[in-house]
């Protein structure tokens, strides 16, 4: 079974996270079969400091 790596600016709750991996093992197990306990999620938050789109830090203003 897969292994997912969630890279997102930091900031969700615990509570966010665990509806996120059940939402993905569900989904996970429905499409490709196997056992939700096969499937591995990694989560990373990223300091807004770190994460730069457009050009721009996130910690930057914008437009």
């Amino acid at each position: 079974m897969p292994t997912y790596h969630v890279e997102m600016l930091e900031g969700r709750s615990i509570e966010q996270k665990k509806q996120l991996v059940e939402a993905i093992t569900r989904i996970s197990v429905e499409i490709l079969g196997g056992q939700s306990d096969s499937v591995d999620i990694l989560i990373s938050d990223i300091k807004r400091e770190n994460w730069a789109t457009g050009g721009k830090l996130w910690t930057e203003p914008r437009d």
